[in-house]
């Protein structure tokens, strides 16, 4: 009993956390698709931690576990809302939520009538959350390199970590006797502890207070060399809790627009700072807190991509091919131009060339960090 008042206990704190977080999303009324994929990760967690605790009862799981089986995929979605900065959140991605659990419902319903069809259709669902708990480790190896979160980056190791670890438990137990199971019988201490600690690092994500930033005009005094602007901008940083190295700021703008580094073919933060010969942290302090940027690619896009504006909008490149222009600017290959020039414009390469070269008077400054 001493046990299961233990389980009991860690599960109604990871509970409460759970939905304490939802409480303060809401009471934020944070719209974005990162916050309302963690209402859903939060509410699903909730309900995994109540519906699995000892002395539930089990004839409730036949309706329960389909719906803790479409988890992984939420998670996944989660991972990369928080990871990936570029993502949005599709239609489909709803759909093949509902397909998984709408699929749970009818193996938990035909168990009994065709349980070794049932038993198979398991496995496969197992297989299934195996497969997104996979991505998401992959989604996060992937973007670890080039997110300047600091916070970010400190926390997302030890949560995925977790995470993952319960969705392979969950998807392995469903290779057992019943279609869908959940480690979280009475007695299941692993799993409560699992789920407190989740918890706990989700409110430090969602709770720790944000660094102190520089405002916007900031990168552009330090870059400008005003000493009267400087001295302003070292006041305003003294104030907070990150000092920006005003040097390195300059440093950087040149870099970037006299030398353009940004052109050099798979330009890694890493190899950017043993050009600057600093600490790649400081380095990444300093793009993030000091220039606002949360990923490295998005910090070189903006020079890459006004790059490929000013060559797309000069009449005397009207013939050069639009892959040609990319891979001068910086990009290995024409998919992501493509994709992040739309993004950033609204419209594809060819398009604004053809916009920018019918309007011959219209040209664009170049412009500085800030």
């Amino acid at each position: 009993m001493g046990l299961t008042a233990i389980d009991l206990g860690l599960r109604g704190a990871a509970s409460g956390v759970f939905l304490l977080l939802i409480f303060v999303t809401l009471l934020r009324r944070a719209t974005s698709q990162q916050a309302l994929l963690g209402i859903a990760m939060s509410a699903g967690g909730a309900f995994y931690a109540i519906a699995t605790a000892p002395f539930v009862p089990k004839s409730s799981w036949w309706w329960v576990l389909p719906i803790l089986s479409g988890q992984p995929s939420m998670f996944w979605l989660w991972a990369r809302a928080a990871f990936d900065d570029d993502f949005v959140l599709r239609r489909w991605h709803c759909v093949l939520w509902l397909g998984i659990v709408a699929f749970a419902f009818a193996l938990t319903l035909g168990w009994f009538h065709w349980p070794a069809l049932a038993g198979a259709g398991g496995r496969g669902l197992a297989l299934v959350n195996l497969a997104f708990a996979l991505a998401a480790a992959v989604q996060t190896v992937k973007t670890w390199r080039a997110d300047l979160v600091a916070r970010r980056r400190r926390l997302r190791l030890a949560m995925l970590a977790i995470n993952v670890g319960l969705i392979v438990v969950v998807a392995a137990v469903g290779f057992a006797a019943i279609p869908v199971a959940v480690p979280g019988a009475p007695g299941s201490l692993p799993t409560s502890f699992a789920l407190f600690v989740v918890a706990m690092l989700a409110g430090l994500g969602a709770f720790a207070a944000p660094a102190a930033v520089p405002v916007n005009d900031a990168t552009a005094a330090i870059a400008s060399g005003n000493a009267a602007k400087q001295t302003r901008v070292a006041a305003r940083a003294a104030a907070g809790t990150v000092m920006i190295d005003p040097i390195l700021l300059r440093r950087l703008d040149h870099l970037m627009n006299v030398e353009r580094t940004y052109r050099q073919e798979g330009l890694a933060i890493g190899a950017l700072a043993a050009r600057l010969d600093v600490p790649e942290h400081r380095l990444r302090q300093a793009i993030n807190e000091g220039l606002g940027y949360r990923n490295f690619n998005a910090f070189l896009n903006r020079y890459r991509l006004e790059d490929a504006r000013l060559a797309l909008s000069d009449p005397t490149q009207r013939e050069v091919p639009v892959l040609t222009i990319a891979m001068d600017a910086g990009f290995q290959s024409i998919g992501p131009f493509n994709r992040a020039f739309k993004a950033e414009t609204g419209v594809t390469p060819t398009e604004f060339r053809r916009e920018a070269l019918n309007r011959p008077d219209i040209s664009e400054p170049r412009r500085e960090i800030g």
